[in-house]
């Protein structure tokens, strides 16, 4: 099999309260089907996500505060974890906090050579949101 591309499915509570929040994160709506709709998806730039309202998938948020570092724990939220590639984490990381979006974990360098950042969707799922950094030496 070659893939020709990939596209995650979510499960959310609320379909137009996950379009609300994604357009918080700087995403737009695609798309919706059905009467009332119970599908659809978001887009930035050539990425695409489909949101399938309590089906298609599992869900699930934790009650810790931080994805990663001493108090965090990843193993906690039962959504899906996904990472988004960036040209600025820092610029997104201030969006975020500008929106009012839950960030789990502050843009850090990471020793696997990436400068990411997680915000958690209200239905558990962790974007970790994050560029490569430059090699040095």
């Amino acid at each position: 099999m070659i893939a020709k591309g990939i596209t995650p499915i979510l499960n959310v509570s609320n379909l137009q309260a996950s379009f609300a929040w994604f357009e918080k994160l700087g995403w737009i709506k695609g798309w919706d089907w059905g009467d009332p709709p119970t599908f659809g998806g978001v887009c930035s730039g050539t990425c695409e996500i489909f949101l399938c309202e309590n089906g298609q998938g599992g869900r699930g948020r934790s009650s810790v505060a931080q994805t990663f570092g001493n108090t965090g724990e990843e193993r906690q939220d039962r959504g899906v974890w996904m990472s988004i590639w960036v040209e600025d984490v820092d610029a997104v990381h201030r969006h975020c906090l500008e929106q009012g979006l839950e960030v789990t974990w502050p843009p850090t360098d990471m020793p696997w050579n990436v400068r990411e950042m997680h915000v958690r969707h209200p239905d558990g799922h962790v974007f970790r949101i994050g560029r490569g950094l430059e090699e040095t030496g």
